[in-house]
């Protein structure tokens, strides 16, 4: 498949998606009757089949397939995959997570909690800070068909169309029962966690009108991971791009009001990236500054874990980032021996 890179969004300048050569990216939408469920489309090339490491922000849940690509490797805190399968679940990540790549492209769907609800009953705590195999965790003969036709296009401009028309095998029918009844719930907790707030998981769930061990199990199992940590890394997130877009990465006039200083703001930072915000872009390829500009030209939110339920008006773009100047889905409380917890991030 040729990678021309831009987008098929309308109004969007050729700018926005400007790479070194040998390098392309691209961005589009989900057709609207995708948008509570897909948070986006992605594709990244590289030609040259020498090593390429980057690293990107935590985010939620990303179907990833690799087409004439060479040897992928990734690693999120201390856990190593190498390589990556071909067709791939990359979990939700509190981590950074630091890939390299040998050549090839990658084509990302961003798969929101809903989304996720709809696709799978893996609780989504399971794959915390893991990469899987897709056909383990989704419907395996959709996912081979989708990789299969993927594969067959001449040029990343028919991406958008095929995912639009095929993403639909991958998802259940609305659920009933139980299950269904966390629908609304979830689209709700989407909401709140992506908006500027104060972390306060007792204040989120009467919000909601929940319990909070409700809540818990909820965020576990859609989320993946407990809604403090879901709020935190969306703070953090918040405040990174907002730095990241001032052009001034210690500026700490553009701090999420909830930090308390600078001190505060940079231990999150450890948690998450491992590192300084300063550091961690200077490790970074192209590919993780283009990837912020692109996915804010195309999508309204510059990461995927800051994208609303339903998506973005692309009016509300500038609020988000200014410019300088128990169901069989939830989780038992055991998986949790297996992920790093709101408690030993800090």
């Amino acid at each position: 498949m040729r990678v021309l890179g831009g987008t098929a969004a309308a109004g969007v300048a050729d700018a926005a998606f400007a790479m070194p050569a040998g390098m392309a990216m691209r961005y589009d939408r989900p057709a609207d009757t995708l948008a509570d469920c897909i948070t986006g489309y992605t594709v990244y090339h590289a030609d040259s089949p020498d090593a390429l490491s980057d690293c990107f922000l935590p985010a939620p849940v990303m179907l990833c397939l690799f087409i004439e690509a060479g040897r992928v490797t990734a690693k999120i805190g201390n856990h190593l995959f190498d390589p990556l399968p071909k067709i791939a679940v990359i979990g939700p990540t509190t981590r950074a997570l630091h890939v390299t790549t040998h050549g090839g492209t990658m084509v990302g769907i961003g798969i929101s909690a809903t989304g996720w609800a709809r696709m799978t009953e893996t609780p989504a705590i399971r794959v915390h800070n893991r990469i899987v195999p897709a056909d383990t965790v989704l419907n395996p003969a959709a996912v081979e068909a989708l990789a299969r036709q993927i594969a067959a296009l001449p040029d990343d401009r028919g991406v958008k169309p095929l995912l639009d028309a095929q993403l639909p095998t991958l998802l259940r029918p609305m659920p009933n029962g139980a299950k269904g009844g966390h629908m609304p719930l979830i689209a709700r907790l989407t909401a709140l966690a992506t908006t500027d707030r104060e972390i306060d998981v007792a204040q989120i769930a009467r919000e909601m009108a929940v319990p909070e061990a409700q809540l818990r199990r909820l965020s576990r199992s859609y989320f993946g991971m407990p809604p403090k940590l879901l709020l935190r890394r969306a703070r953090f997130l918040r405040s990174f791009v907002r730095l990241f877009a001032g052009g001034d990465i210690a500026d700490s006039r553009r701090l999420d009001p909830s930090y308390f200083d600078m001190s505060h703001y940079l231990r999150d930072a450890n948690a998450f990236l491992g590192t300084t915000p300063r550091r961690f872009l200077a490790n970074a390829s192209p590919f993780l500054s283009a990837s912020i500009r692109a996915r804010m030209a195309v999508l309204g939110a510059p990461t995927q874990a800051l994208h609303p339920p339903g998506g973005v008006r692309m009016e509300e773009a500038e609020d988000m980032v200014q410019p300088a100047g128990a169901s069989s889905g939830e989780c038992p409380d055991g998986a949790l021996d297996r992920i790093e917890t709101e408690e030993a991030l800090g």
